[in-house]
């Protein structure tokens, strides 16, 4: 029992570690996987490697192509577009649902996470964290703090978008849309929050199309699309 037990473990473990390797992209979009490399740089068996693979494929952060190999998903616009369309679905009303007064605790959390923010030479990692407790944070303020789990398991694509932005787009940008939302919700104009967060969760779509200009490698053009052999495995 000891010896399954571990084994459960160890791929849970693994899973985590390359499934965050993924969305940070650490592993980039389109980038071939070796089970073989992979297991060597883990420290364990090729095994929970292959597991692992096997639940990233499920939720669409990995493709495998029989006879030719295992590869990092290109971000999908469409997939970004449905996970963008849950969240805000989700946000929104939880900014109609408002207790008052307000919960002075979370308040001050919510204030002293947009203070961290605003942290010079915050580096990209540090702020996807603190913007991801922000939003969780509100729905928490709206006693929805649960939706979190089932809206941040449908991100995987809009999260390594998300990254891709933060790359050209300055985390300050964001951090003062973080500032007007909080605002308008501490001074009760449920108007007000929503257009800003409407506002704040769509300039994704603005990032990808400018990304994708730049960089149409990172991105799925043909979610069917299979790389090719040649001297090595490209993709077209």
């Amino acid at each position: 029992m000891a010896q399954k037990n571990g084994r459960r473990t160890s791929r849970r473990t693994i899973y985590t570690r390359l499934r965050q390797m993924v969305l940070t992209l650490e592993l980039p979009p389109g980038a071939a996987l070796s089970e073989n490399e992979l297991a060597t740089s883990l420290g364990v068996s090729r095994t929970p490697v292959r597991e692992s693979l096997i639940l990233l494929a499920q939720e669409g952060l990995v493709q495998v192509f029989p006879k030719i190999g295992s590869f990092v998903s290109r971000v999908d616009p469409a997939q970004v577009a449905d996970a963008q369309f849950l969240r805000e679905a989700v946000e929104l009303a939880s900014l109609d649902d408002l207790p008052e007064p307000l919960d002075p605790a979370l308040v001050a959390e919510l204030r002293d996470n947009v203070a961290r923010q605003r942290q010079p030479g915050l580096a990209i990692e540090e702020f996807f964290e603190l913007d991801e407790a922000f939003h969780q944070g509100l729905l928490r303020l709206s006693g929805h703090g649960s939706a979190w789990t089932t809206v941040a398991a449908a991100k995987g694509h809009l999260d390594r978008a998300r990254r891709l932005g933060l790359q050209e787009t300055a985390p300050a940008v964001f951090t003062e849309q973080h500032g007007e939302i909080l605002r308008a919700v501490l001074a009760g104009d449920a108007d007000l929050a929503r257009a800003a967060m409407r506002t704040h969760l769509r300039a994704v779509f603005d990032d990808i199309e400018r990304i994708r200009a730049r960089s149409p490698e990172l991105f799925a053009a043909d979610p069917t699309s299979v790389p090719v052999r040649r001297n090595v495995v490209v993709w077209e």
